[in-house]
């Protein structure tokens, strides 16, 4: 009895370890959330410096995590921003190289495989709610086509301009909104809404503002269910916020309403902070659904900063700066939307992950949008596809030795852009070469071609090495009648103007 007694004690740590062998091995899959707010410049949140605008949820995100100093997007602009982040290809190889080109917007085609393709073939859920920008609706590349069980929001970078829309996207249906009246008229649209006394819009072109459905806070509804809706699921949530780009509107001013700013001010500074208190609610429905400590968070912009032409304003007798100078939000190198310097690519980024992310972490790993699939992939221990252009950022998230890129590479409006290490190199579609250190010189004013030689060569070449010609833009250097010749020899007959297209 005493031997029988012994064993039976002698082997139920063995089966704890066992169960406990079992338990991790079922352990769900990390749930993803990707959240891509679309023009926020450097210095529009609180854990990246700003003193004015309120941010608390986005902070948060920050101070339970890790903000990342040297992180990148995919372009200069939107749509081929978003074409880097779903491929895992940087723009040399990407399929969208640009929002359009002679009124032509690309889609992504049937071969393009992105990550959320990856993810769904993984068992995962994946959702999209906000602006894809990769397709019309009557060209391939639709959200639904790419990987995502459910899409809700806008197709068109253009048609995302119209925060009062006519419709909005649910899968492949619209969803009409006709309270909205008029509003999406360029018309309307395109100008400044009046707020009364307390702060309330009244967007142009609709009677009764407070029947009016902000595309916003609708999309932002339907993310959460779609959380709630697979809570018990491993998912890849895809929120692609419009906010804060223009035109500015927002349905009320909030905070913001009784300050002494010019209008423009006021509507920045309360779209930024209805995000960020959106992105608290999604916060508070992880904790809520004990889910939070399984989830993985990235948060960055869609492109640098925007608006480094804006004009001081004058309001009430006085004379404001531009959004830029009020705010103090220009990105600490030279560059912005648009342009092809190192502010165009050098965004906000932050990483949250409570059971595994060590908290209050400021990081300068160099990475960019590319660079999200393969760490996907790293994280679901599933093999990528073999052309992706990233490299894994995972071992950063888990503080442990991290592989680096040789250099990071950028085509633009047929100018080419190399990031390695402290090194910028700019090389314009003329082909003039740059070469800054962006530690000594982040405004990229001295020009060290002439001092390194050698290394300006290796840019060169790297940069030749990374390009794959596109049957939809010119190749950098290339002529447009050289290019429309290349189109001829193979056959791609002339594109029609889509650009308004939805």
């Amino acid at each position: 009895m005493k031997k029988r007694i012994f064993i039976t004690l002698l082997t139920l740590p063995l089966l704890y370890i066992l169960l406990a062998c079992i338990h991790i091995k079922k352990k769900k899959q990390p749930n993803i959330i990707f959240i891509l707010s679309d023009d926020l410049k450097w210095g529009d949140i609180g854990c990246f410096g700003q003193k004015i605008i309120r941010t608390p949820n986005i902070d948060r995100l920050a101070t339970e995590g890790i903000r990342f100093t040297q992180a990148y997007c995919g372009n200069a602009v939107s749509a081929p921003s978003r074409s880097t982040l779903m491929q895992g290809k940087h723009p040399g190889h990407a399929r969208v190289r640009d929002n359009m080109f002679r009124g032509y917007r690309e889609s992504l085609q049937p071969e393009d495989f992105t990550v959320a393709s990856f993810l769904q073939q993984n068992g995962y859920k994946t959702g999209i709610f906000g602006k894809w920008g990769l397709s019309n609706h009557d060209q391939p590349g639709l959200p639904n086509d790419k990987g995502f069980d459910e899409f809700f929001g806008y197709l068109n970078q253009q048609h995302a301009h119209t925060f009062y829309p006519e419709f909005l996207y649910h899968n492949k249906e619209r969803v009409y909104y006709p309270e909205n009246e008029e509003q999406y008229k360029l018309e309307y649209y395109s100008k400044t809404s009046r707020y009364d006394e307390n702060g309330v819009c009244h967007p142009n072109g609709i009677k009764d503002p407070g029947k009016g459905k902000y595309s916003f806070d609708e999309y932002a509804s339907r993310s959460r269910d779609f959380i709630r809706n697979n809570k018990d699921h491993p998912f890849f949530l895809y929120l692609a916020y419009t906010l804060p780009h223009g035109p500015l509107i927002v349905p009320e001013l909030g905070e913001y309403a009784r300050e002494n700013w010019p209008v423009p001010h006021k509507e920045l500074a309360a779209m930024i902070t209805r995000m960020d208190t959106e992105i608290g609610r999604v916060l508070n429905l992880l904790d809520s659904l004990d889910i939070a400590d399984n989830t993985l968070i990235v948060f960055a912009s869609d492109n640098g900063n925007p608006g480094d032409k804006e004009r001081s304003v004058k309001y009430n007798g006085s004379e404001f700066p531009s959004l830029t100078d009020f705010f103090n939000s220009a990105s600490p190198t030279r560059g912005g939307k648009g342009d092809t310097y190192d502010g165009a690519f050098h965004v906000p980024a932050i990483a949250r992950w409570t059971s595994v992310i060590r908290p209050n972490q400021v990081s300068d790993h160099l990475w960019a949008f590319w660079d999200f699939f393969p760490t996907v992939a790293d994280l679901i221990e599933v093999a990528p596809p073999a052309d992706l252009d990233g490299i894994s950022f995972l071992p950063t998230l888990l503080g442990k030795p991290q592989k680096q890129h040789d250099y990071l590479y950028w085509e633009y409006n047929r100018n080419r852009i190399i990031r390695s290490g402290k090194w910028l190199f700019h090389r314009s579609n003329g082909g003039f070469n740059e070469l800054f250190d962006l530690t000594e010189d982040p405004q990229q004013v001295v020009d060290l071609k002439e001092k390194y030689p050698e290394l300006t060569e290796k840019f060169v070449q790297y940069a030749r090495e990374a390009h794959t010609p596109s049957d939809v833009y010119p190749s950098p250097e290339e002529t447009p009648e050289a290019f429309a010749e290349r189109l001829k020899r193979e056959g791609i007959p002339e594109r029609i103007n889509n650009i308004s297209v939805y």
